[in-house]
């Protein structure tokens, strides 16, 4: 489909394709035995300046938006989302500060995000803190014209590998989540340690660790927003950031695809490519269909954040269920048309298949994007009939 992108938007699209080809691609494999940090794939990215893309350009930006990190997002994602997600999940902890820093804390950090100098993370999950956000126990004690932070965050992407952590903590415990502040946490503070490397089913080759603070002193002008606003904070985050999960998983669902139609028209049973057959036809024609329909819905969404839509949480919900559950059932057809050569490591659709589980999972549960996307139906119909 013609998604009528500008020639800024093909330029970035290309660029983000030929670094998948040629710095991705190939070591793919080994990465996600190793579980090796990209730093190298970091470094091709930071010097083609595509860390730039979405953020504002007086800050060193090139003055995109979401729609521009997906079509970066998309595309190394189709060569491997576990090195894509360093990329992606820089620019999840990169959002907090475009949409609430004051002006110091955007002239600190976003020129050197931008270059891709330092790396960002976001931290809100903990152990018994996942679907329900509100849960989190992390303190950040006011103490004079700091913050001392207590408490441990859970499963964080780029953990250990970024600089800078927007760090989600209670610092009016009393108040529940009305007393939660987002506070900017670099890794060379006192006090501020990281877990170990969690071993994972999938995206191997992104760092994901624990974040552990014991009594670690921050200065409150880290505080991003106002006092008793980090919820608020973390669930705008999200609404901007699911679209990029989104396109996390219609890369891997397209890189399937692609390896799917490959090999139907190299392998041959019964005298014939098995791209003749018309069981095979029809699955790789629902593949397609479903990876398409997860592009639309995915660049719609993030299309709308960047037109400065007021309410989207919904659309960015239906971005991550419906490319996320795509992503899921692509792989696993595309296993399928491979037969046993799909099974074995060999063959990138075994890994791809294990990557799009997460999509699933983190930044909100498709189960609980579904609760997000029929409230606001239920609110809206509401709404009509006032």
């Amino acid at each position: 489909m013609n998604y009528f992108l500008t020639d800024d938007q093909k330029m970035i699209k290309d660029l983000a394709a030929q670094i998948a080809r040629e710095k991705i691609a190939p070591i793919a494999a080994e990465l996600d035995e190793s579980g090796e940090f990209p730093w190298d794939v970091v470094k091709t990215l930071a010097q083609s300046d595509l860390f730039r893309v979405f953020v504002p350009s007086e800050y060193g930006g090139l003055g995109g938006g979401m729609f521009e990190m997906c079509l970066v997002v998309e595309e190394l994602s189709r060569a491997c989302s576990g090195i894509a997600l360093a990329y992606a999940a820089s620019g999840l902890g990169t959002i907090p500060i475009i949409l609430f820093g004051n002006e110091e804390q955007k002239k600190k950090y976003l020129p050197r995000l931008a270059a891709g100098e330092i790396l960002a993370a976001f931290g809100l999950t903990e152990s018994g803190a996942g679907s329900d956000a509100a849960a989190i126990k992390t303190t950040a004690k006011p103490d004079g014209d700091s913050y001392v932070i207590n408490g441990t965050k859970q499963w964080i992407t780029n953990g250990g590998e970024a600089s800078i952590y927007t760090v989600v903590a209670l610092t009016d415990p009393v108040r529940g989540v009305r007393g939660s502040s987002t506070i900017l946490v670099d890794k060379d503070h006192p006090g501020f340690t990281f877990g170990k490397k969690e071993n994972k089913m999938g995206i191997r080759a992104s760092a994901t660790r624990e974040l552990v603070f014991q009594d670690c002193r921050v200065p409150k002008t880290n505080l991003l927003a106002k006092e008793g606003m980090g919820f608020l904070v973390a669930m705008k985050t999200l609404d901007q950031s699911r679209p990029g999960v989104a396109s996390q998983a219609l890369g891997i669902a397209q890189g399937a695809l692609d390896q799917a139609i490959r090999y139907s028209r190299e392998r041959h049973q019964f005298g014939k490519p098995i791209s003749a057959f018309q069981g095979i036809q029809f699955m790789l024609a629902d593949m397609a269909t479903q990876v398409e329909a997860a592009r639309a819905l995915t660049y719609a969404a993030a299309r709308s954040i960047d037109a400065g839509e007021k309410d989207v949480s919904r659309l960015s919900a239906m971005a991550k269920v419906f490319a996320s559950d795509t992503a899921m059932r692509v792989t696993t057809d595309a296993v399928q048309v491979l037969g046993g050569y799909g099974y074995m490591k060999e063959y990138p659709v075994e890994k791809m298949m294990r990557d799009a589980k997460i999509t699933q999972i983190y930044e909100g549960t498709n189960q609980i994007q579904r609760e997000v996307i029929a409230l606001g139906l239920i609110k809206e119909s509401v709404r009509n009939q006032k």
